[in-house]
């Protein structure tokens, strides 16, 4: 059983807890049935289903319904529903005899993996197999991608082994599949495994093994790949340069990525110095920062008022954490009270965390109160607080999912390191930009992102 933290945008800080493997998202109430009212009898109930947060009748709703004298669904549009976003509905009409098309489970899958929704996709998986289009090369790559997206790259490898047939677009998947998830060591393997196929890789091919040699520190290795493009008859462009930046980067080879982008045959720009600033930003080298930040401001003046710490959201945003399980959703915000389990859970956590060496960085806090409060505020950011729900409301070793519209701060960075320690389990979280796996107490991003 996994456990699923979302967030979102909103006018202010909530969370949300659901169950979604048995899930159908349609209540039912009874009413008298009118018409045998009328003749006296008032013993018969008809049944009626409604959509919770619908106000208004599915424009489609005589569509969906089905022709009881020859058993056959009528003509319905799924992939219109699909659009809508409708998944449910269209699992259900499928289960009732609806056919589906190709078209169908495209848009299916391209579904799950916008909401990020892994149980509903596992759902499209199992149907999928069962259908005439099993093993199709386009579809099999589109699960990958679904999985890869909803951080269960485990799933999206069994599909990779199982297909038969692979194309291009197969390998590259799993490649930026690994990389995304924080597994760039696996990105690479599988890399190794596509020249043993003796698939020539392109340009896009070199870009991803690039990244992923960033996302392991491989910085040998990286270069290696980078000078082996010429074999290929492949020139290096913009994207590729700055992957190398990113491996030495996240190496904290910084100088030398100084060095090379100052003897790059092209021109680079702002997206160069952005990454090297931010570099030097993370490494501590606040020279370097200075020095860069003065470049980045004679290509592009605007770039001068980025904030050293990440700026706190707009006022008509906020973080928002959806907290997952099979059939419960509970939204944490921040300026609503809580239940006392959760604040004694989180009191407890904080005294065993400051012992296992956890110090609050308390330049996130960006409103002017005093030291104590500062503390305080950062204990109560939403992810803590829906962790915190997780873990006393599911059993002990589940892995708790967590997805978030904002980035992750870096003090919460270091908090859920120390978490996934201390409680034996592991926290996946997806901010803005990457997956987390937390661990043990060590992060897949390897403190990068």
């Amino acid at each position: 059983m996994e456990l699923k933290l979302r967030a979102s945008m909103a006018s202010i800080p909530r969370a949300v807890f659901t169950n979604s493997s048995s899930f159908v998202p349609f209540c039912t109430y009874t009413v008298p049935d009118a018409s045998r009212r009328r003749n006296g009898n008032t013993g018969s109930r008809s049944t009626h289903k409604i959509t919770p947060l619908r106000k208004e009748k599915h424009p489609n709703e005589q569509k969906l319904k089905l022709d009881h004298q020859n058993q056959n669904p009528l003509n319905v549009d799924l992939v219109a529903l699909c659009e809508e976003g409708n998944l449910d509905q269209v699992l259900e009409l499928m289960g009732q005899g609806a056919v589906a098309d190709y078209r169908v489970y495209l848009a299916l899958l391209n579904l799950c993996e916008h909401t990020r929704s892994l149980e509903s996709g596992k759902r499209v998986h199992e149907i999928l197999r069962r259908s005439a289009f099993r093993g199709d090369v386009e579809l099999s790559n589109r699960l990958i991608g679904m999985y890869c997206k909803c951080g269960s790259v485990k799933n999206a490898r069994r599909v990779f082994d199982q297909m038969l047939d692979r194309n291009m677009a197969t390998w590259h998947l799993m490649i930026g599949g690994y990389t995304s998830n924080g597994l760039g060591c696996d990105g690479l393997l599988v890399f190794q495994q596509m020249k043993q196929a003796e698939l020539p890789p392109d340009g896009e091919t070199f870009e991803l093994v690039l990244a992923a040699c960033s996302q392991a520190e491989a910085v040998e290795e990286g270069f290696l790949h980078f000078e082996s493009m010429k074999e290929y008859g492949i020139v290096p462009s913009m994207e590729h340069y700055l992957e190398v930046i990113n491996i030495m980067g996240n190496a904290g080879q910084l100088k030398e990525a100084e060095e090379f982008i100052e003897n790059v045959p092209i021109e680079l720009g702002v997206e160069a110095w952005e990454s090297l600033r931010k570099f030097a930003r993370i490494h501590g080298d606040l020279d370097l920062e200075d020095c860069a930040e003065e470049l980045l401001t004679r290509f592009d003046p605007s770039k001068a008022i980025a904030d050293k710490l990440p700026t706190p959201p707009r006022k008509k945003q906020s973080d928002v954490n959806m907290l997952e399980e099979k059939n419960r959703a509970t939204e944490y915000r921040y300026s609503i009270p809580y239940k006392e389990e959760d604040n004694e859970k989180l009191g407890g956590l904080s005294g065993q965390m400051r012992e296992a060496g956890y110090v609050p960085d308390t330049r996130y806090v960006l409103h002017d109160i005093d030291e104590e409060e500062k503390e305080k505020a950062l204990q109560y950011h939403s992810e803590r607080l829906a962790i915190a729900y997780g873990l006393i409301s599911t059993p002990p070793r589940t892995t708790l999912r967590i997805i978030k519209n904002l980035r992750i701060c870096g003090d919460c960075h270091n908090a859920i390191k120390i978490m996934s320690k201390i409680v034996g389990r592991e926290l996946i979280v997806r901010d803005n930009k990457r997956f987390h796996h937390f661990k043990d107490g060590k992060c897949s991003c390897g403190d990068y992102w």
